[in-house]
């Protein structure tokens, strides 16, 4: 589905209530298209249990072992996927593809994850791309702020 078509989905399905369709289409929806435009494909394949909860993976800091990160992996390929499943206990993982987009909204609300972390090419785990929850919800609240901004402020022609 091609990332227009997945922007249109989260719009509908976004809840009627507290003017959400709206913010969805001028507020979250292009923060979240120039970040998937930016990246080089329109689904990855993120792993999942039997009730479709995310795997999510703990790093830690090469140096100090305290320090943690909590990310969520998306691969181009089922391969890709499978190859990090293969590392994990769990026999029930499996991978699923998932729109990009649909992936940068929920890292929006997912509390318990730091990062999704987008593989671009297959075979190659050096090189990706890391959107911090964090950064992604900043840019977000940034434009909720600019649009709220521009609409309190009055015409200009107004005499």
């Amino acid at each position: 589905m091609e990332i227009d078509q997945q922007l249109e989905q989260l719009i509908q399905e976004a809840p009627a209530d507290r003017g959400m369709p709206k913010i969805m289409e001028y507020a979250i929806a292009p923060m979240l298209k120039a970040i998937a435009e930016n990246l080089q494909h329109q689904d990855y394949y993120i792993l999942q249990n039997a009730e479709e909860s995310w795997q999510v993976t703990t790093l830690r800091h090469r140096e100090d072992q305290n320090v943690t990160k909590r990310v969520i992996y998306g691969f181009p390929t089922l391969e890709d996927a499978g190859i990090f499943a293969q590392h994990n206990d769990d026999p029930q993982l499996m991978a699923l593809p998932v729109p990009v987009t649909h992936i940068l909204f929920e890292l929006l609300a997912f509390d318990q994850v730091d990062s999704v972390i987008f593989f671009e090419e297959s075979g190659n785990y050096e090189n990706a791309t890391d959107i911090p929850r964090e950064k992604l919800q900043e840019s977000i609240r940034e434009k909720l702020k600019q649009l709220k901004d521009k609409m309190e402020q009055p015409p200009a022609n107004l005499a």
